[in-house]
């Protein structure tokens, strides 16, 4: 569907996630290039095909560029060439500002390539410390009562932690955890992330119903661009969703008032939840 297109990094990611979709949806590349079907494109694929990550040789399918860009005008030029030069100094005290503390190494570098992934890596750190010591296997599945691991802080500073045993979760999610620190006893109390939390039922979109902006798949909402009772145009951006690490602008299929918002920023939705209605 995009067309011969140059497969590096970016470009297979923006593959991905269209098939992501597609898959979630339950479309085929048919219905993708039917103009007569209204869909919200994930935000990697917009911004390939408006040129962000440059032009392949005969340029990009234009039917489905139209379909995808809608307004937006596709760049034609090196996409390079229209980065204005980045203020180091300026760029840096705002990142410092983003994480609370100073950077470090090549934290600038990161911040200016991946400025959502570094802060939100940075803020991790910031609420659970140094995690990148971990071994993997204890930093995505914890650890087993009896099991003993020695992290190693820094050359000549290790940690001998054995886990001992997980008390009971409680009635606000919580369990005691009992481990050994270089031999001495502690308890910490953590959320237990595997209790079943109480998930709050959301209304369904009724099909057909053009008034019902619906969710084309589970995930988190983003951001909200709209506020209720404001007027929005047929193509207007009313919200984005994350899900599978891929962003999705959701526009309005009609001009129309914003009667009720159902969403805001962080919550989890599933498949086909009303998300807004339109007046």
């Amino acid at each position: 569907m995009f067309g011969d297109i140059v497969k590096v990094t970016p470009s297979s990611k923006v593959v991905g996630d269209m098939a992501l979709m597609m898959v979630s949806q339950g479309l085929s590349s048919d219905d993708v290039l039917d103009p007569k079907h209204e869909m919200a494109f994930p935000a990697s694929v917009v911004e390939m095909l408006r040129g962000d990550l440059g032009q392949p040789v005969g340029g990009w399918p234009k039917q489905l560029q139209a379909k995808v860009l809608k307004d937006i005008k596709p760049i034609t030029e090196r996409p390079g060439a229209l980065i204005p030069a980045a203020d180091m100094a300026q760029t840096e005290k705002d990142a410092q500002a983003k994480i609370g503390r100073p950077l470090e190494g090549n934290e600038l570098l990161s911040y200016l390539m991946y400025p959502k992934v570094f802060t939100d890596y940075a803020a991790m750190q910031n609420r659970y410390g140094p995690v990148s010591v971990l071994p993997t296997p204890v930093f995505f599945y914890g650890m087993t009562p009896g099991e003993e691991i020695t992290i190693e802080l820094e050359r000549g500073k290790a940690l001998v932690v054995r886990l001992q045993t997980i008390g009971e979760t409680d009635e606000e999610g919580k369990v005691r955890v009992f481990f050994e620190l270089n031999g001495q006893p502690r308890i910490v109390k953590v959320p237990n992330r595997s209790a079943k939390p109480t998930v709050e039922v959301r209304r369904k979109a009724e099909d057909g119903n053009d008034a019902h902006v619906a969710a084309p798949m589970p995930g988190a909402i983003s951001t909200v661009a709209m506020k209720k009772g404001e007027k929005v145009k047929a193509g207007d951006v009313l919200l984005t969703i994350e899900a599978m690490k891929m962003e999705t602008a959701l526009h309005a299929a009609r001009d129309g008032t914003v009667q009720e918002l159902l969403v805001s920023p962080g919550a989890q939705i599933d498949a086909k939840d009303l998300l807004i209605v339109l007046g």
